[in-house]
């Protein structure tokens, strides 16, 4: 595991990571709680699931714990300024995780608190419910807390809202995004849309839209675009089974190009070439779940080297030394991995 310099405090009630960001001047901490007690409702791995596994698993449970809000069920993406908010698809994925570690109601208590939100009003959220300024909605964010409700047995929906000519989760300009269109289509049919504009993509259009090159791009009608991670989540935790062979060739594709410590987020990304934990997590979950073991266990190496000295996965770390280069720990990295793991070597 490669890392630049650290510093770990231990106490008695807790563990303190402090981690010293190579990308500017800001130290960050984050405190972990350290409660066997919540850890041992789990539910467990297969008893063939490597050692790694199992610590990278819990790890990944406590983190998502630490992120929660108890009463309320807010659950921000990082403990720091510019982070410490509720974004609806980060945590939907958190809420899928617990639910499927077994945690339900902790898992309802998230989706409740995203069903209470007002999702046209902005892309995040204080963790009172209150919009935060500066960014739009986003095109994702009702596919992702309808499949959080799925996930914990809620049979409560949101109506659905636009998904074309809004900003996807890479969180730029607007457009026509693969992402944006999965989640919309994977959001259930019986539910009424927004309004009389609101139309949700059917799967033949999302093929003929993005796929039309063999593999799916991000931009609807733009081959050049490249290929894009958010592929993956055609196959979890959207299941879009019409779009599961495409979602293949998309993901064994991405997985080849890997580096030492994962993939960034699509092919031609503008944001340099520092890999990203969510997209590397998230695409050995939808390889596990379509079979491709080996591709999905190559993405899992890739995300060991990315942690910390403590087993923290940062936003993206330095391609070259795999020293983190943003936000440690992030909570949907750490959702995504527990899911990819429980894939991997489920119960039974």
């Amino acid at each position: 595991m490669a890392w630049g310099r650290a510093a770990l405090v231990l106490s008695v009630a807790s563990v303190v990571a402090v981690v010293l960001v190579s990308g500017g001047p800001r130290d960050e901490s984050f405190r972990l709680p350290n409660d066997p007690q919540w850890l041992a409702r789990a539910r467990p791995l297969g008893p063939d699931a490597p050692r790694w596994a199992q610590r990278m698993y819990r790890r990944s449970l406590l983190v998502l714990r630490a992120m929660v809000d108890p009463q309320t069920g807010a659950v921000v993406a990082g403990r720091r300024d510019g982070w410490e908010y509720v974004w609806p698809r980060d945590a939907g994925a958190a809420a899928i995780a617990l639910a499927s570690a077994g945690y339900r109601g902790e898992a309802r208590r998230v989706v409740r608190f995203l069903m209470g939100l007002d999702l046209d009003a902005a892309a995040r959220f204080h963790e009172d419910g209150k919009p935060v300024e500066g960014r739009t909605a986003q095109g994702d964010a009702t596919g992702w807390v309808d499949a959080a409700a799925g996930a914990v047995g809620l049979d409560i929906r949101v109506a659905a809202q636009p998904w074309r000519e809004h900003a996807d989760y890479q969180e730029g300009e607007a457009g026509d995004y693969l992402g944006n269109a999965i989640a919309a289509a994977g959001e259930p049919k019986d539910i009424p849309a927004g309004g009389p504009s609101v139309r949700r993509p059917a799967e033949k259009e999302i093929r003929r839209d993005f796929g039309a090159t063999g593999a799916l791009v991000r931009k609807a009608h733009d081959p050049e675009s490249g290929v894009d991670s958010a592929a993956a989540w055609a196959v979890r935790p959207f299941r879009t089974r019409t779009l599961f062979p495409l979602a293949r060739r998309t993901l064994l594709q991405i997985a080849a190009e890997s580096g030492r410590y994962g993939i960034v987020p699509s092919e031609n990304w503008s944001g340099g070439n520092d890999p990203w934990t969510a997209p590397t997590a998230w695409t050995a979950w939808s390889l596990a779940a379509l079979g491709e073991r080996r591709a999905a266990l190559k993405l899992m190496a890739a995300l060991r080297r990315a942690e910390t000295p403590l087993g923290l996965l940062p936003e993206r770390v330095d391609a070259r030394t795999g020293v983190p280069t943003s936000t440690t720990p992030l909570a949907w990295s750490h959702a995504f991995a527990a899911l990819a793991i429980r894939q991997l070597w489920p119960q039974g």
